[in-house]
């Protein structure tokens, strides 16, 4: 009997153990979350600083067209998968604004279809940074250069596999540079990316909408 009841402390003993380990572990899983919250760009010193501002309410955004550049802080990507506009929400002071993605859409060329806003993770896929150039692409380009490509030599497109260390920082990079998903003391800014393939040079029109907490306004963009 006695060593029954040794066997079950000792279980439990184990049990409280395993269990405080895990606390622990979704602790640090939490504030490391917490941690990589995107904090958005720097806001711009006032809307107009913007190409272009609206008010709503009391709030008034600002927004700017970047086609398929990604600006951020740290270097300038691109994506062919997405359009990316740059946001900066103002208020009075110390006012405070719940900003997400979601509140905005996109009208392309007076199109009744308006196109949602995506959330940055869609676009990991097709980020590109256009200092980065494939090792085999200028070793190719060094073969060219002497005369090189003969006949029975392969020519089939070789598929470019972007080193993981560089995708993440891409990542890393993007995710520092979206408008921040909280309740946020103003000004507050941010990329948002909405899916659109084609070329910028088609679009006749770009009108960025908001429908959110501080309202419902247009902004034409200059595309």
């Amino acid at each position: 009997m006695q060593s029954f009841q040794a066997t079950i402390r000792i279980v439990a003993a184990v049990l409280t153990v395993s269990l405080c380990q895990l606390a622990s572990a979704q602790d640090t899983a939490n504030k490391d979350a917490q941690s990589h919250v995107a904090k958005g760009l720097p806001p711009r010193a006032t809307p107009g600083d913007y190409l272009a501002h609206a008010q709503a309410g009391n709030f008034t955004i600002a927004a700017e067209f970047a086609g398929h550049s990604v600006p951020t802080q740290e270097a300038l990507l691109s994506t062919e998968d997405y359009v990316v506009v740059e946001v900066g929400m103002f208020g009075p002071p110390e006012a405070r604004l719940k900003l997400t993605y979601a509140d905005f859409s996109l009208r392309l060329n007076k199109k009744k279809t308006v196109l949602p806003a995506q959330p940055y993770t869609f676009v990991f896929k097709s980020l590109k940074d256009p200092d980065w150039t494939p090792p085999d692409a200028a070793e190719a380009k060094s073969k060219t250069s002497i005369g090189g490509g003969g006949a029975g030599e392969d020519n089939t497109p070789k598929v470019v596999h972007i080193p993981l260390p560089l995708e993440r920082a891409m990542e890393q990079r993007v995710q520092n540079a979206v408008l921040p998903e909280a309740e946020h003391v103003l000004p507050g800014a941010g990329l948002i990316f909405f899916q659109y393939r084609g070329k910028t040079d088609n679009l006749n029109s770009i009108d960025l909408i908001y429908d959110g907490p501080a309202g419902k306004v247009t902004l034409p963009l200059h595309p």
